[in-house]
């Protein structure tokens, strides 16, 4: 600020010289011939003062400004780097903690299907290799060995539907082939076909004929149907009954499969819809509900859980119905 003031009054006292030398007579000779010229000298240094500390002042506010923008730019890089870094690190979390959950997936996929591969393959290395060894069976025997060899066969069928479907889900690639099915034909077929998961429990079909078709993939409603009724069964004491119903609701058809067994935890059921989730010593490989749950919803149903009246747990889904 002082650098401006004397700027200013160098010159004022410049301009005041040259006006006296060049304009008063006699001219080129330096002069004050009255109290005017006095008063016209000091009011020239004096508005010279003003001017420089006006001019200077505002010249000091404009290097601040600039200052003062050139920090917030700073800041305003600092900031946006601090951001970029926070959104590629919260980008890493997300992808470390989804490669985490994935391998836990292959882990647990790993763990199920071995047991359960395990197990239907010992049964049947263990019937076939009693009929391969000679000794003298009669009639009734063989014919329970090959039952043997026939239901866990079927049993390792009904896991590679799972697995196979399993994928599709994950694949994004389960897509309904849509066409008329008759649920109570669906539900008395299964249940035929399903005799042998059946014999320490009683199967009641409460379908009423007469219902709507509904618009689903059969083969997809079919394994639904199967998964339901294979969790029931296991999860069903000796002599305990299995209710498969159905009725029509809301432009849909509701179908379920109650049982009298230990029941579920209601306030955690979603988690039995988890993928290789397993109840308390459960023999299962955890993704029958899943794929019963994907399924459904790929169809535009519902799918849930509920306690039964007297008990057990009764699994219920809904499948719109067909129109023409």
């Amino acid at each position: 600020m002082a650098g401006g003031r004397v700027a200013a009054l160098t010159t004022a006292i410049l301009a005041a010289a040259a006006l006296n030398l060049a304009f008063i007579p006699p001219r080129w000779t330096p002069k004050i011939n009255s109290v005017d010229d006095g008063v016209a000298f000091a009011v020239f240094v004096a508005i010279a003062l003003v001017v420089g500390t006006l001019v200077a002042r505002e010249a000091a506010r404009r290097r601040a400004a600039e200052q003062r923008t050139e920090e917030i730019q700073a800041l305003y890089r600092e900031y946006e780097a601090v951001v970029a870094e926070r959104e590629r690190l919260t980008e890493e979390s997300h992808r470390m903690a989804l490669l985490q959950r994935v391998d836990e997936q292959r882990k647990a996929l790993l763990r199920s299907v071995s047991h359960d591969l395990r197990t239907p393959l010992a049964a049947i290395r263990a019937a076939t290799s009693d009929m391969r060894s000679g000794a003298d069976y009669d009639d009734a025997t063989r014919d329970e060995l090959l039952d043997v060899v026939g239901e866990e066969a079927e049993r390792l069928d009904r896991l590679v539907a799972n697995l196979l479907s399993l994928s599709r889900i994950e694949a994004g690639t389960l897509q309904p082939d849509r066409q008329a099915v008759a649920v109570d034909e669906l539900v008395a077929d299964r249940i035929r076909r399903l005799t042998h998961l059946f014999r320490h429990v009683r199967v009641d079909d409460v379908v009423p004929p007469g219902l709507p078709l509904v618009d689903a993939d059969y083969s997809q409603l079919d394994q639904v149907l199967t998964n339901l009724l294979e969790n029931a069964a296991r999860h069903s004491p000796p002599e305990a009954r299995v209710e498969v119903g159905a009725r029509a609701r809301d432009g849909s058809v509701e179908v379920w499969v109650a049982d009298e067994g230990p029941g579920v935890d209601l306030a955690n059921r979603e988690h039995l819809f988890e993928p290789f989730r397993r109840g308390p010593g459960s023999q299962s490989s955890g993704i029958g509900l899943a794929i019963c749950r994907a399924i459904v919803d790929a169809h535009g149903g519902h799918l849930d859980v509920k306690a039964g009246p007297s008990g057990g747990a009764v699994f219920y889904f809904t499948v719109p119905v067909r129109h023409a």
